[in-house]
């Protein structure tokens, strides 16, 4: 197949569909181009910024056409963050967009196609609801270890004030860890070297019980003031339930290493999850907030 576009060239496009991460997708003499933050119905201007042998990756130079559905987002991080990829799209047509990804998936399973005749319903909770806060350490120009996520497609780290899918009870924690590991001097995992003690820290949540648990991922199995961090996390945090040490000294993406040391309670937390029917799985997922789409879905 004859590839009809060029690299860091310009077109203007109508955006046909919506894809599984909610990207919009156009194409030009029936060659697919997945355009990042475009909505169904729009007619945009793009570049070309990487091509592959039946499809290719664009960004957005100009919006001719503006979607009805179209919104400003709330986050400052958000262009930049890989955490989120719906935002800039009304909430009720991002229920929608989640629906057809789960029909579309299903129907390709299935012999004979069949159409839902239940629609995705509204959470009355739309922020703060992640359960799970997965936080990147490093440090910035200065030397100044930060905390964040990994902007999208790369390994550049974004802090962010207030994230609003996280709960604020993850973001209070991750934000005492990173002030007290600057306040003491202790070293952040370099992914260039690979060196250096704090890697990431995990929060996991129960949205029931309140129960918290925290997980240091470390580049090496000593923490300077470990037990000093330890005291102080529960001294400020009384849902704390337990607190785990994990170390990865690989130098690798992969998060996690395989040696836990449990520093304080038992190693786990407990939460309630309602009775579902299988049927009704799909649903349960996609009524949340549309931000976090490749984790969720």
């Amino acid at each position: 197949m004859e590839v009809p576009v060029e690299k860091n060239k310009e077109y203007i496009v109508e955006i046909i569909d919506n894809g599984f991460e909610g990207e919009g997708i156009a194409q030009i003499n029936n060659f697919r181009i997945f355009v990042p933050n475009a909505i169904k119905g729009e007619k945009v201007k793009i570049l070309i910024v990487k091509i592959l042998s039946s499809y290719a990756f664009a960004k957005i130079v100009e919006i001719i056409e503006k979607s009805e559905f179209r919104e400003e987002t709330d986050c400052t991080s958000y262009k930049r963050c890989g955490g989120c990829n719906l935002r800039h799209v009304k909430y009720e047509e991002t229920l929608k967009i989640k629906q057809n990804t789960v029909q579309n998936l299903v129907n390709k399973t299935l012999r004979k196609r069949f159409k839902s005749r239940r629609n995705c319903s509204e959470w009355k909770i739309h922020f703060f609801i992640e359960i799970k806060l997965f936080s990147q350490y490093g440090k910035d120009k200065s030397g100044k270890a930060i905390f964040g996520v990994f902007a999208n497609r790369t390994h550049e780290i974004i802090e962010f004030e207030s994230c609003k899918i996280q709960t604020k009870i993850s973001q209070e924690i991750a934000k005492f860890i990173i002030d007290f590991v600057n306040e003491n001097n202790i070293s952040v995992y370099d992914e260039k070297t690979g060196k250096g003690s704090f890697r990431h820290i995990i929060i996991k949540y129960g949205m029931k019980t309140d129960e918290v648990m925290c997980i240091f991922v470390l580049g090496e199995e000593k923490l300077e003031k470990e037990s000093e961090l330890v005291s102080k996390l529960l001294d400020k945090f009384s849902n704390i339930k337990t607190i785990v040490k994990n170390i990865n000294t690989k130098k690798t993406n992969v998060i996690l290493g395989d040696k836990n040391i449990v520093l304080y309670g038992d190693g786990y937390i407990k939460d309630k999850l309602r009775r579902i029917c299988i049927s009704n799985i799909a649903y349960v997922i996609l009524s949340s907030k549309p931000t976090s789409d490749r984790k969720i879905i």
